[in-house]
């Protein structure tokens, strides 16, 4: 009898562990597609900006406004926790997908112009909340104090778009009066609620995105803004 458990305990145990690496690497995959996504969504939002600007004929110029949109916000958080080598440098993939969204945001710009406005609008807003929280996530895994966590994850989700603002001359949406940078706040406060009281991390990032957003369309839909300081 002893001798069929500790055989029946070799056989199941690898598969055990075996499963769960595979769902670790499963999780960490969902994550990094995530990424990539977020990414390809900053890259055409930079291109189209430039494209609005009538920069037809510079594609470079193109490129480089949807390359700092998609890696400026990442990047600032990167260097200023020490987190080297930056994801982008390490990893090529990032340079393909924005590549492959300047492409298509230049050959199918009349599309996305016109037809695909509003989308393009809530794509813009499902991106900064994907990397609000991602970015926080990877500053609390960093081992980055929670307060410092929470701006960087603001970073994150702001600094590419501020970067685009000022190259193609629009006044930064950081000192628009619409509210963009509150609602990234509310989701990391809600991120690190959710984090203190040990929430399944998947449903924890579902929730601080989804506040978000929903507080991003909520303020576009009413014309939400902060008030006025009376000087």
């Amino acid at each position: 009898m002893f001798c069929q458990l500790t055989l029946e305990t070799r056989i199941h145990w690898p598969i055990f562990v075996a499963s769960a690496s595979s769902w670790r690497s499963l999780t960490m995959t969902i994550w990094y597609l995530t990424d990539l996504v977020g990414t390809s969504v900053f890259a055409i939002s930079g291109a189209l900006s430039a494209l609005r600007k009538k920069m037809y004929h510079d594609l470079f110029g193109i490129f480089f406004v949807a390359f700092l949109t998609a890696i400026g916000g990442g990047t600032v958080r990167d260097i200023i926790m020490g987190a080297y080598p930056i994801a982008w440098i390490r990893d090529p993939n990032y340079l393909i997908v924005i590549i492959a969204s300047v492409v298509v945001a230049v050959f199918c710009r009349k599309w996305w112009l016109g037809l695909l406005h509003r989308p393009l609008l809530l794509f813009d807003t499902l991106g900064i909340g994907i990397y609000a929280i991602l970015g926080m996530q990877k500053a609390l895994a960093h081992g980055v104090n929670n307060w410092a966590a929470m701006l960087l994850g603001i970073i994150s989700a702001l600094f590419g778009r501020v970067i685009r603002d000022t190259l193609v001359n629009d006044l930064p949406v950081i000192f628009d009066r619409q509210l963009y940078a509150t609602p990234c706040l509310a989701g990391v406060i809600v991120y690190q609620i959710g984090w203190s009281m040990q929430i399944d991390p998947t449903l924890n990032f579902i929730v601080s995105a989804g506040t978000i957003t929903i507080f991003r369309l909520l303020a576009i839909r009413n014309n939400w803004s902060l008030p006025r300081i009376n000087v």
